[in-house]
């Protein structure tokens, strides 16, 4: 927000001016770790650990300052001078202020190198199949990681594993997160045995015959990005070994990963990413470098990509609309192109290892085995080695079948080996959310699922736009959804979404 030279001498005018220069340092870590995750050769590694530390312990030690503390105080003091977007940012100031405060610099700095490090050599093991070779680095970080949650459990005043989904999902709790998980754990079993044998009964899945070249598979995925509106001015698509959604809301770093026999899960990759650039992309441009102007947690940034992937992407409307598109860029013939039987691939429902390639009916059970696994590990009801085993029964308990190597079972996923802990819940809490948005906006507005068919997503972002991306964090998660859908978040709508896709047929 432009400064006024009288907001610009009051504590609340300094503020903005911290948490600007905050922002700015925190980019430039983003485009770093971006940087790190795709283009940088293997031998930078040490340095870009050295950097990204450095980065971390300037921007923590700005946040700590004793003046920022006071600063906020006498903010406070005078808050009833601040319009509602003013107290909104000073809100968020605090959160972070209070948040940052229980950490130590030097805490920080150690948590950064070790997750940069263990990131390094998780690369090398996940090839491997050799979780020993990261056991030692893993360890190291969890222990750290320990120590985070129970300073700041203290400090919050919270439980170990809710100070840390603070970082992700601000305001949460875990025992709701249980609740919830609870209900769907009880849908979920009979009603997977169910859709299992409705598609058993149905017309048998023709796959299109590859290779499909990585070229072709990126000028796809680019084709619907700039129908959902991404602008290639201020963001780009790269390949990394996870796909991800990094940079900052003017420069949107997106990735995937391509595999020339298969071009279905690249391109929903890019689609998944580019649901969180749109969010990024829009954010309140008034606010672009304060707090209220960042996303609302992840809980609702997973929505807007799974909103995108699952919810529209993957729907027959959308597949009747893209189906000529992907058969002309693959130069493809025959049945295997019709919209309908590429919609049975893409709502293919089957019991599969990998979490970022699965179904949105066994999807939320990855979510829960990670969930309890990392709860279990950061209050210490578990260590590292014994992670393989108990993922692997946890695994076989919730879908019945068991990862054959560490590769496909604990070490799939990134999250634990670059410091992300307490992130995985925010996914099935994501995709819960979507159901629900795209629900209230296909009501608010009809035009919303015809125009999608046309290949015009300018209504549906519309509405987005105006009831998440613009509103920025003004409002908790659970404020924005009462807002938008006129109730709190109810499982029950995203149990419907799965009963009318997936048995109505």
């Amino acid at each position: 927000m432009p400064d006024s030279s009288p907001l610009a001498e009051t504590a609340y005018g300094r503020l903005e001016d911290r948490f600007r220069r905050l922002n700015a340092l925190g980019e430039a870590q983003e485009i770093l770790h971006w940087d790190m995750s795709t283009v940088m050769p293997r031998g930078g590694h040490e340095a870009r650990a050295e950097q990204l530390a450095e980065l971390a312990a300037v921007h923590h030690g700005m946040l700590t300052a004793t003046e920022t503390g006071d600063l906020i105080a006498a903010a406070e003091d005078a808050s009833s001078d601040l319009d509602p977007w003013q107290q909104a940012n000073l809100r968020e100031i605090k959160r972070r202020y209070v948040k940052a405060t229980a950490l130590t610099e030097d805490l920080v700095t150690r948590i950064s190198r070790a997750s940069s490090a263990c990131e390094a050599v998780w690369r090398e093991a996940r090839a491997d199949n050799d979780f020993k070779a990261v056991t030692p680095a893993v360890t190291e970080l969890l222990n750290l990681v320990r120590e985070q949650a129970r300073v700041k459990s203290e400090k919050l005043g919270v439980g170990l594993y809710d100070a840390l989904l603070a970082d992700y999902e601000p305001g949460g709790k875990s025992a709701e997160i249980d609740a919830v998980f609870a209900e769907l754990e009880a849908f979920l079993p009979p009603f997977l045995e169910d859709v299992l044998e409705h598609q058993a009964k149905g017309p048998e899945i023709i796959l299109p015959d590859g290779p499909f070249p990585e070229a072709k598979q990126k000028a796809l995925g680019q084709k619907f990005m700039e129908m959902l509106g991404f602008d290639f001015d201020h963001g780009r698509l790269d390949v990394s070994l996870h796909p991800f959604c990094g940079g900052t809301p003017d420069d949107v770093r997106i990735t995937t990963r391509y595999d020339e026999d298969d071009f279905t899960s690249a391109l929903m990759g890019v689609l998944h990413e580019t649901g969180h650039a749109m969010y990024e992309r829009g954010l309140p441009k008034d606010w672009r470098g304060q707090p209220v102007g960042h996303a609302l947690g992840m809980s609702v940034h997973e929505s807007q990509s799974l909103l995108v992937e699952m919810q529209v992407c993957r729907s027959k409307t959308f597949l009747h609309f893209a189906a000529p598109i992907m058969r002309e860029t693959f130069a493809g013939t025959g049945a295997a192109w019709e919209s309908d039987n590429l919609f049975r691939l893409y709502t293919k429902v089957e019991r599969s290892f990998i979490r970022v390639d699965a179904d949105e009916v066994t999807y939320p059970a990855h979510v829960i085995l990670r969930y309890r696994l990392e709860k279990a590990l950061i209050e210490g009801d578990m260590e590292i080695p014994d992670l393989p085993g108990a993922w692997n029964d946890g695994f076989e308990k919730l879908l019945g079948v068991r990862p054959p190597t560490d590769t496909l079972g604990c070490m799939q996923d990134i999250h634990w080996y670059d410091g992300a802990w307490g992130y995985f819940p925010t996914y099935t809490l994501g995709a819960m959310t979507a159901a629900q948005l795209y629900a209230a906006a296909r009501e608010q507005n009809p035009e919303i699922e015809p125009a999608i068919g046309r290949g015009d997503f300018k209504p549906l972002m519309a509405w987005l736009g105006t009831n998440v991306h613009g509103k920025g964090s003004f409002d908790s998660a659970k404020d924005l959804l009462i807002a938008a859908t006129g109730k709190p978040l109810d499982p029950k709508v995203f149990e419907t979404h799965l009963r009318t896709r997936y048995l109505a047929e």
